[in-house]
């Protein structure tokens, strides 16, 4: 059997990147999209160029690096430009995701995460089963992204509106983690979630990974 490459997802604030600091610890490999997605707009790449070639060199910080704030301004408030910028970063994203997944199953990992906000969105949840979705109610997402990214509420429900409900998501997952309590009863969920998992698969537990860093609490979780 070769590399199994399950996905992880939620929505804005849900935790997700909690969940896949845990899952690090207990020794799985992650595949990050959002580190990826950083990755194929660098300064110097191709896809850096083409992003400004669309949006103009006003998206550009002064160090010459992408201004991710000015373009999510941008993208954010208008789904023509959202869609353009995606058909520039997401065939990038993808290409990577296959090339990290195949160095993977070459150094004999059976399995590995593949952790983005928009797998169903994007229609590719089925690619990556079973689906792990991290959950909370609305108003937990809103008030910690909020407090996350010194946004506005306005600015907050912009930013779902791109997204699908977790409602949505929960509905398609194989594996639910509810994310509204503290960080030790989330990272009991993601054990439990990552035991059957490897149980499905037939693959046994691995060391857990030297030195993790711990995982950010609950409180300020990821996109």
């Amino acid at each position: 059997m070769g590399l199994v490459l399950f996905g992880l997802t939620g929505g804005l604030g849900s935790g997700k990147s909690t969940v896949a600091a845990r899952f690090r610890a207990q020794g799985l490999p992650v595949i990050d999209a959002d580190a990826l997605a950083r990755e194929v707009v660098a300064k110097g790449t191709e896809g850096l160029e083409e992003v400004v070639r669309a949006f103009g060199p006003e998206v550009l910080s002064p160090d010459g690096s992408l201004d991710r704030a000015r373009v999510a301004a941008i993208v954010f408030a208008d789904p023509d430009r959202r869609r353009q910028l995606n058909a520039i970063v997401h065939p990038r994203i993808t290409a990577l995701t296959l090339e990290r997944a195949a160095a993977l199953e070459a150094q004999g990992e059976p399995l590995a995460c593949y952790e983005a906000a928009l797998l169903v969105e994007n229609r590719v949840a089925d690619a990556f089963r079973p689906l792990v979705v991290v959950a909370v109610p609305e108003a937990v997402q809103i008030a910690r992204a909020m407090a996350r990214d010194g946004a506005t509420e306005d600015e907050v429900r912009a930013r779902l509106a791109a997204q699908l409900p977790l409602s949505s998501k929960v509905a398609v997952a194989d594996y639910v983690i509810e994310n509204s309590g503290d960080r030790a009863a989330t990272e009991r969920q993601a054990d439990e979630v990552l035991a059957a998992i490897r149980a499905r698969f037939g693959v046994p537990p691995a060391p857990p990974a030297p030195d993790p860093a711990r995982a950010p609490d609950v409180a300020s979780p990821d996109h």
